[in-house]
């Protein structure tokens, strides 16, 4: 059979994409997603560029500005984008920087010894993903200026001006053809521009929000760098000592640390590669871990009182307890999972590692006898548990559908057998369950309805949370199971996890509490996006016979607004039992009419402090933050 040329694998169907095309095509490539995530990416790969400067000592000043339109605009105070003729490409290296891939200063050594931008290609993806992109560089008395349109210079560099100061400034605005969404969130760029200001001591950053008339601004300075970083993080905890903070340098890897202990049962452990966040670690943090337990196990061999308590010794999940920790690595070529640089996995940098921790938490314990001593019983009691917790959490396995056994407690399961599909309700009492169960669709819809308030997990350890009931039965429903070592994503029944309580303080009390129990034990279920929160009307308004479900006070004003001449019966809804299997469905249930909002986690500092804050034992902080907060209480039920 002869092939028609249309069917002929040739060389013309081989596609050449040249300059920034491929990041236009492939965008996932280069940012990671085209979502809000992959849009804040753009800013930070533009301040990284800054903050590099800063690492070599030429800049101590960065200002973000948010302008009107979703513009962004970054100028730091540093040496500026070099401006002369490259000797390779012969046009401005302006120019050669915002328009070729892996080109940059940070190959080599000689113009940074250590830098977050390895690839050499984040301003230049930005140049590519943006409707349109403005650079000017002060430098030598001069303004030298260009602009690009998706990625392609409009005119070629020119000098439109004087100036007394140096550095660069770019303005960009992200193409909407390639993002979901072009909307900045002014709370997510601070949080990551407070970490900068954290690992990089005496750099002033500002942050200003301009698309409204009331400006939020946001400056950050900390000369006591990760160790201001480390007591942010505990400012409403116990902590059991003071910050244990050391640095060390072994085969050009500069590594700092600070560490603290507090008496809650969380860890918090934050991993950094040249100032860039490892949100998943990497081998800095593995090197971190395997210094500490071995340097915690020789400390307890030394004490014989405590290691006849412990004769097994810790191992790595005990000593995390309470731990607040601050990894920073400083390498001339680190080497990341990805563009995305979520995980560091240079293999040489955790054996380093061992040594630099080892060395700094042996002097430091040695130092301060007392210290490892309170250190070392936390760890035993957390050991204790720990066996405790193995034992409690068989009872948590669910059965896959093969192995049959009958259903976790009173949880209604779907049909379907694909997770993606499938959707978990989590409804407050058994009324409210019972009308879920009636209304929805039972074959993407499993319905657990919650006796009552879950244990507040803030306040106790794995093995207590394990011996409550309802959470036991929460664990089993979704088929992760619980605890580092056993907890597994990939064996989640439902792809959607909705929380639906009343709205009423009872009802925002359990959400609080199923909160901070999928915070603090299944953080991965909120990071993959599969955490939503239904938002069940909260009034009927029934004209005669027509009746109009409403979500807030705002839009039950506007309806009554527009009509002010009809009979209207206004009943608010503040239990989910109140309404009937048929109107649960069509407001709440169906996925063709429902709201729900996704939970995401946009700043881990800030809500850990929060948790800490509302769920912990202080009851001053907690004071402190409904008296500040008190005026945007909408609804109040008395």
């Amino acid at each position: 059979m002869t092939e028609t040329s249309s069917n002929q694998y040739t060389g013309s169907k081989i596609k050449i994409l040249e300059g920034l095309e491929a990041v236009r095509k492939r965008p996932g490539m280069y940012i990671g997603t085209q979502d809000e995530s992959g849009l804040h990416k753009m800013v930070y790969e533009v301040v990284d560029n800054s903050v590099d400067e800063a690492m070599a000592g030429h800049c101590n000043e960065v200002s973000v500005s948010i302008l009107p339109n979703n513009i962004i605009q970054v100028k730091d105070n540093g040496r500026g984008i070099p401006t002369d003729i490259h000797p390779d490409k012969g046009k401005s290296t302006i120019e050669v920087v915002l328009t070729i891939l892996h080109a940059g200063g940070k190959f080599e050594n000689d113009a940074y010894k250590v830098s977050g931008g390895l690839h050499g290609v984040g301003v230049s993806v930005v140049n590519a993903l943006s409707e349109y992109l403005e650079v000017e560089v002060h430098q030598n008395g001069k303004i030298h200026y260009q602009k690009y349109q998706t990625g392609i210079p409009v005119e070629d560099v020119k000098v439109i001006g004087d100036t007394t100061h140096r550095g660069t400034i770019v303005r960009f605005k992200p193409d909407a053809s390639i993002f979901t969404t072009t909307e900045f969130l002014f709370d997510t760029l601070s949080a990551r521009f407070r970490e900068i200001a954290f690992l990089n001591k005496g750099l002033f950053i500002r942050i200003e929000d301009l698309r409204k008339a009331d400006v939020a601004k946001n400056e950050f300075k900390f000369d006591g760098g990760i160790v201001s970083f480390v007591e942010y993080m505990t400012e409403s905890k116990h902590p059991l000592h003071k910050v244990l903070h050391f640095t060390g340098e072994k085969e050009n890897v500069l590594a700092e640390i600070a560490v603290q202990y507090c008496d809650t049962y969380s860890e918090s452990v934050f991993c950094f590669t040249n100032a860039i966040n490892n949100n998943l670690g990497g081998t800095h943090l593995e090197g971190f871990r395997t210094a500490l337990t071995r340097t915690l196990n020789d400390q307890l061999k030394k004490d014989a009182n405590l290691f006849k308590k412990q004769p097994l010794g810790l191992q790595g999940e005990d000593v995390k307890e309470g731990l607040s920790a601050v990894i920073s690595v400083k390498i001339p070529q680190p080497q990341f999972n990805s563009q995305t640089k979520e995980k560091l996995v240079n293999a040489e940098v955790k054996g380093l590692m061992q040594t630099i921790c080892g060395d700094g938490f042996t002097r430091f314990f040695e130092e301060n006898p007392s210290v490892i001593k309170k250190i070392l019983e936390k760890c035993i009691l957390a050991s204790k548990a720990r066996e405790a917790a193995r034992k409690a959490r068989d009872l948590t396995r669910r059965k896959t559908v093969l192995e049959g056994g009958g259903l976790p407690g009173k949880l209604a399961d779907c049909s379907e057998r694909d997770p993606n599909k499938c959707e978990l309700f989590l409804v407050e009492g058994d009324s409210a369950g019972g009308s879920a169960k009636q209304g929805r669709d039972r074959n993407i819809q499993a319905i657990l309805p919650l006796k009552g308030k879950i244990l507040n997990v803030e306040k106790a350890r794995l093995d207590k949370i394990l011996s409550n009931e309802e959470i036991r039965t929460l664990i089993s429903a979704m088929g992760t199971s619980i605890g580092e070592d056993e907890f597994n994503i990939e064996k989640l029944r439902y792809r959607k996890i909705v929380i639906m309580t009343d709205a009423d303080v009872d009802g925002s009390h359990i959400r609080t509490l199923l909160l901070t129990f999928f915070f603090r034990h299944m953080k991965q279920i909120i990071e993959r996006g599969c955490l939503f929160v239904a938002q069940p009307p909260l009034y009927q308004l029934k004209f005669g016979r027509e009746a109009i479900y409403v979500y807030s006070d705002r839009e039950k004003e506007e309806i009554l607004k527009q009509r002010p001449n009809d009979k209207v019966v206004i009943q608010r809804y503040k239990g989910l039992g109140e309404m009937n299997p048929e109107q649960l469905w069509d407001t709440t249930m169906d996925p063709t009419n429902r709201v729900m909002l996704q939970v995401k986690l946009a700043d881990f500092v800030e809500a850990e402090d929060t948790f800490n804050i509302l769920m912990g034992d202080e009851v001053s902080p907690r004071r402190r933050f409904i008296e500040h907060n008190s005026y945007k209480v909408a609804n109040l039920d008395l």
